[in-house]
């Protein structure tokens, strides 16, 4: 009897829609991830994860456990009437928009950037604010002048009124508001936004993307800690950024950047109940940071985060310095031409490079390895200790010297069978591999660009 009862689980999504799925009672987070693929017609979402709210903290589900280990009795007792939510949040955040295939997938991580970039507290970047906001409007608002040109039948009166199109509260953070007021962000936001005319929708959306990696506190997730074990209210931040580690003390309303380690940086990360030690590499003579979680269900849920992260920053960091090469060829316009739609131009290209081999795959295999067992070990130490240890050093075999090293993607691009067996060094990212083939088939059987 109770294997057919059923639950009701809503899923709120980026853009402030909400999905509503209908799993069994001992299901997990992973049925609900089907459900929620098979409504939005996408394949994989590459860089969201389910996150559920505990304790006024966003803390990311583990898609294998039951969902009953996150809704406690509540989900056992609860009706079918009864629904259960979860967020649909970015888990992994990236340096270049390119590394998203899916065009829906695009606009939902857009979305939550552009609330993140809202919630900044880099004071010290206003006129990164402006740059953004110039390239959301362009994105959402289109060409500026064909906005002007139909007011002008309207008369002075109205064309004025036309130039206030937007709402400032809508591309700047309260306090840079509050600090120039809405006057000068109306008169100043559109002279930026009108040097983006004729940019795309889409190539707005990702110029966005690009420009919010330099904001410092916008493209990282937020955990809070104490600082002391008995202190009331947490004053201390840490950051999953894109490169590491980041340590925000909160000082009257204000974040005050402590620390920004990469993982090249940090030797030890380890948990011991809520008790949190990160011990950087010698070489920067730092004493261990200790820092206490709000419990240890959230001090277990942070360090797969971190330990996620890292793999994530491992497995794409190739195809970012492919992406990088790319971008370097503008002048013959080989990124946003030949890259987006001219693949043939683009594999002739890469053929001529004779450091393109197929080493990576090895290496990537030899890493996804050694995460494993570390897992493993987490594992056992979690049943005997309740300490977890995650040593994120990156791998010597993945050191990249020559930034024209072999990455996945260069290998999809420069020839390679479509019906070839994949790779990939992750099974989170075999169906985003074959995705993208998918997409090349497509591109070079009708000799069009596919988003």
């Amino acid at each position: 009897m109770r294997r057919r009862q059923k639950r009701q689980v809503c899923i709120l999504l980026p853009n402030k829609q909400h999905l509503d799925c209908t799993v069994g009672v001992g299901s997990r987070g992973c049925e609900v991830l089907k459900c929620v693929l098979k409504q939005l017609s996408v394949s994989e979402l590459q860089v969201f994860g389910l996150a559920v709210l505990r304790d006024n903290e966003y803390l990311f589900i583990d898609l294998e456990q039951k969902l009953s280990k996150y809704f406690g009795k509540t989900w056992s007792r609860g009706s079918s009437m009864v629904q259960f939510i979860l967020f649909l949040k970015v888990q992994f955040y990236v340096e270049n928009g390119l590394l998203l295939f899916s065009s829906k997938v695009l606009q939902l991580y857009y979305a939550e950037l552009r609330q993140k970039v809202l919630q900044s507290q880099s004071h010290h970047q206003e006129a990164l604010f402006f740059q953004l906001a110039a390239s959301a409007l362009q994105a959402e608002v289109g060409d500026l002048e064909q906005r002007d040109a139909s007011d002008e039948e309207e008369g002075e009166e109205n064309r004025q009124q036309g130039r206030h199109y937007f709402l400032p509260e809508d591309y700047f953070p309260s306090w840079l508001i509050k600090r120039h007021g809405r006057d000068f962000l109306l008169q100043h936001g559109p002279v930026l936004h009108s040097e983006l005319r004729g940019l795309p929708h889409r190539q707005a959306i990702l110029r966005f993307i690009k420009e919010a990696k330099d904001l410092q506190d916008g493209v990282a997730t937020f955990y809070r800690m104490r600082q002391e074990k008995k202190e009331l209210r947490s004053s201390v931040l840490l950051g999953v950024a894109l490169r590491g580690i980041q340590l925000y003390q909160e000082v009257e309303g204000k974040r005050c950047l402590l620390y920004d380690l990469s993982w090249t940086d940090i030797d030890l990360l380890t948990f011991q109940g809520c008790r949190f030690e990160i011990s950087a590499v010698g070489s920067l003579c730092l004493p261990k940071l200790l820092y206490y979680t709000p419990s240890t269900f959230h001090s277990k849920h942070i360090l797969k985060h971190l330990s996620d992260r890292h793999r994530f920053h491992i497995h794409t960091r190739d195809a970012l310095s492919y992406i990088q090469q790319l971008e370097d060829k503008q002048a013959c316009e080989l990124y946003k031409e030949a890259y987006i739609c001219d693949i043939t131009r683009l594999t002739q290209q890469l053929k001529c490079n004779n450091s393109l081999t197929s080493s990576m795959s090895d290496c990537s295999f030899a890493v996804t390895t050694a995460w494993s067992n570390e897992d493993e070990e987490q594992e056992e130490e979690e049943v005997c200790y309740s300490e977890f240890e995650m040593c994120v050093d990156d791998p010597e075999e993945l050191l990249v010297d020559d930034p024209a090293e072999v990455s996945w993607l260069a290998e999809l691009l420069s020839g390679v069978s479509v019906d070839a067996p994949l790779l990939f060094p992750s099974p989170r990212w075999a169906v985003v591999t074959m995705e993208m083939k998918q997409v090349l088939r497509r591109r070079a059987d009708e000799g069009v660009s596919v988003d």
